[in-house]
């Protein structure tokens, strides 16, 4: 079958696998060409946690309720209204049903654990992560009899009119070439490739710190725009959190977040203050403040918070800074003591008493101050100070593929008939900008199943 697949899946993912089983149980033949050692498989996905889902009820790990109209809301709060609506809905109610799918192929769900951003309403945590979930799906894939070819890079999709006539790709140290009838793509952005982003955000971007994998580089995304695809969203746009800037170029995932910015302050590296810490809860905001990190002075920050603070989060992998007296901890930052200690001094003398509810919005503001910390404001005055280092980490980029309902590649004339794409190669369509935490990996899974639906039906 490798020799004459049915179905090429160009990436090891969510998505990809989403659709190579759904494929598969129609009898397909699937072959997936991921560009990634088998070690290191499964894109992204190996460092989520959780995805994003509609429920009329308690549904399996998740409580309460949480409608269509709610969780597009949601959406349209953090992309500022840009969004496809049609392709979010689609979405937003494929995840409903997406829920018990995953289960039935082998995922397991754990109740969300205490400082995971609130979310055990919203959210469905994965038991053991997102690499127990590539796995999981992996075993599922190749009971089915899906073929996976690792370390296999594809180069060209050949596109000739409306159709794609050929794959090229290499694979232990040789060139091969499939002429399959269906071709899903679901190789993610291109956050891997520096030379890119630097390309698209400037200069700037050789500092940024990729959280993802290091293989998603956009070869595949850049040799069918060269051909005339249609594209949708912006380079410069993507999801991009403040990480600890101690993580590793790439690859340091999510154990390398840091979620203390609503419970801190956050200065630059002059010791000065810069955004409101408090604007929302954190799984709403989260994701701006990669690109508010971004434009600061050599695209780093510093989170400080005091010790009455410290259990609130999901502590990052590596441990705080820490001091008796917030001029130590500058110090030991690397910032002006004295500026710094003031920053502090006014932003404590801005606070006003109320009550503090860390896990939603409790109006407990600054007073006079400028910019103001809207939320959870409290004096920072009980030692030991903590300090992170913040620098942006880009999880995906937006650019990607424009598609229709039916995950089909547009093409510079319509849609060409065999190619179809999901997850982080089209997800641009709905994430104008902005992150919804977990809506990653809803739009993964809901249009890697539309994707693999929609190839099969097209080569049986």
């Amino acid at each position: 079958m490798m020799n004459d697949p049915d179905i090429v899946i160009v990436g090891g993912g969510n998505a990809a696998l989403c659709a190579a089983i759904t494929a598969a149980e129609t009898g397909a033949r699937v072959l997936i060409l991921e560009a990634a050692p088998k070690d290191y498989r499964g894109g992204n996905s190996r460092h989520t946690r959780n995805f994003r889902c509609m429920h009329d009820g308690p549904l399996s790990v998740l409580t309460g309720s949480y409608d269509e109209e709610e969780y597009f809301n949601d959406l349209l709060l953090v992309t500022k209204g840009k969004t496809d609506e049609h392709l979010a809905r689609i979405a937003i109610r494929g995840s409903q049903d997406s829920q018990p799918w995953m289960e039935a192929h082998g995922i397991r769900f754990q109740p969300s654990l205490s400082g995971t951003l609130s979310l055990s309403r919203t959210n469905a945590f994965f038991l053991g992560g997102g690499k127990a979930l590539v796995n999981a799906y992996y075993r599922t894939a190749e009971a089915l009899g899906v073929e996976v070819l690792y370390d296999a890079h594809v180069d060209h999709l050949e596109l000739n009119g409306d159709e794609i006539t050929r794959v090229d790709y290499s694979y232990q140290g040789q060139n091969h070439s499939l002429s399959p009838k269906g071709v899903v793509v679901a190789s993610g952005g291109f956050q891997g490739n520096i030379e890119w982003l630097t390309r698209a955000w400037g200069p700037a971007a050789a500092n940024f710190l990729i959280r993802g994998t290091p293989y998603n580089r956009g070869a595949v995304l850049k040799d069918l725009l060269d051909q005339g695809v249609q594209s949708v969203g912006d380079p410069t746009q993507c999801h991009a959190v403040a990480i600890d800037g101690r993580a590793p170029k790439f690859d340091g995932g999510i154990v390398t977040r840091l979620d203390c910015v609503p419970f801190s302050v956050v200065v630059n590296k002059h010791a000065k203050r810069f955004y409101n810490e408090g604007e929302d809860v954190w799984p709403k905001r989260y994701a701006i403040w990669g690109r508010l990190v971004a434009a600061q002075d050599d695209q780093v920050a510093f989170s400080i918070i005091d010790s009455k603070s410290k259990d609130l989060f999901m502590p990052s992998v590596f441990p705080p800074v820490t001091a008796d007296s917030i001029a130590e901890l500058a110090e030991k930052l690397g910032l002006d003591p004295d500026t710094l200690t003031a920053t502090v001094d006014e932003f404590n003398a801005s606070c006003r008493d109320g009550e503090f509810k860390p896990t939603e919005l409790d109006n407990l503001a600054t007073e006079g101050l400028e910019p103001s910390k809207t939320n959870w404001a409290r004096p920072i005055v009980d030692p030991p100070f903590l300090g992170y280092s913040l620098r942006p980490g880009v999880t995906f980029t937006y650019l990607g593929f424009k598609v229709d309902e039916t995950a089909q590649v547009q093409g510079p004339n319509g849609a060409v008939k065999n190619l179809w794409a999901a997850g982080e190669t089209m997800a641009g369509s709905i994430l104008g900008q902005g992150y919804l935490a977990g809506f990653g990996m809803t739009i993964g899974t809901v249009f890697g199943r539309i994707a693999g639906k929609e190839a099969a039906e097209y080569v049986n």
